[in-house]
């Protein structure tokens, strides 16, 4: 297969997976082209919001991830029986949980044991990660969630790496990571922080750890490479992990001085809602943030998040 030929997300499915043998995953583990399908359901018809507080000290995060999923009427909705799933979070910094700079893992846990319920053959943890990727997968938890669950934890490297055309305003080629693309359904699970040049980093920019390439190229007209990532991957669901925000010195932080605690989560099949909800947590006017405006914009959605359907959950 000549892997120099950018092909398109509908090529992908067809051709790619027709090469032989099998993909290393996380350093040791197999991954076997013949688990991948070809179809991608689409999120639910109807925009929903959940929005999750723990409001009761100590609080169970997993238990809060449960409900919220179940106040959208619970993952087999999403997840059918065979599926594979890819969950991708925001891990890409080797710093600990308390840090906020990744995924909280105890949201991640409940998330891959909601769609293991649900019936999925097959859940994986994917992130292009800026750390060394071992590291990252040992002090962000994410090593122990898969321990936990069984999920695979792709370890990225250029192999899974392949020349596609994004056909977006700004990106037209680019390498994505291709496990994002092999799945029939994806959860986008991001962290909420701040970020030095997009102001936030919530659901629509974790897609940059989705994609290769060189992350300086990407910066550029940061908030229109964010939205042609954003419409590429349409994931089945977003979930935003606000549990600990970063407010300060993001993405990559490195001190608990920089972190709030909000105990939230936010759930929705809209990407630029789920954002522009995740905004108000830093005190932020959605439709000033570039790249959510984009986003609306470029009919991804909508940053007034009230005309979705709403539910609230607490614990």
């Amino acid at each position: 297969m000549n892997f120099d030929k950018p092909i398109t997300r509908r090529e992908s499915l067809k051709k790619l997976l027709k090469s032989a043998g099998s993909l290393a995953l996380a350093g040791t583990a197999t991954w076997s082209s013949e688990l991948v399908r070809s179809g991608r359901a689409s999120a639910a018809p109807t925009g929903f919001m959940v929005e999750g507080r723990g409001e009761t000290a100590g609080y169970d995060v997993k238990e809060l991830t449960r409900k919220t999923f179940e106040a959208a009427g619970g993952m087999t909705k999403y997840i059918s029986k065979g599926d594979v799933v890819v969950i991708k979070p925001n891990i890409s910094w080797a710093r600990r949980p308390e840090m906020a700079a990744s995924t909280n893992p105890y949201v991640m846990e409940a998330v891959i044991e909601l769609c293991q319920e649900a019936g999925a053959k097959k859940v994986r943890i994917a992130d292009n990660t800026i750390h060394d990727a071992r590291r990252c997968f040992a002090l962000t938890g994410a090593g122990m969630v898969a321990k936990n669950t069984g999920a695979d934890l792709i370890y990225p490297r250029s192999s899974l790496m392949r020349r596609m055309k994004l056909q977006g305003n700004r990106l037209d080629i680019w390498p994505v990571f291709v496990p994002l693309v092999e799945a029939d359904k994806v959860i986008n699970l991001p962290v909420a922080k701040h970020h030095s040049l997009s102001a936030l980093t919530l659901g629509m920019k974790n897609w940059i750890g989705a994609v290769g390439g060189r992350r300086n190229k990407l910066h550029q007209d940061i908030h229109m490479t964010i939205v042609d990532l954003a419409q590429f991957f349409n994931p089945t669901l977003t979930l935003i992990d606000g549990i600990r925000i970063m407010t300060r010195n993001g993405p990559s932080g490195g001190s608990t001085t920089d972190v709030v605690s909000k105990n939230t989560l936010i759930l929705s099949n809209d990407p630029v809602a789920a954002d522009a909800r995740a905004a108000l947590l830093f005190g932020r006017k959605p439709e000033r943030i570039g790249f959510i405006k984009l986003g609306q914009k470029w009919g991804l959605g909508t940053h007034d998040f009230e005309q979705l359907i709403q539910h609230k959950v607490i614990l």
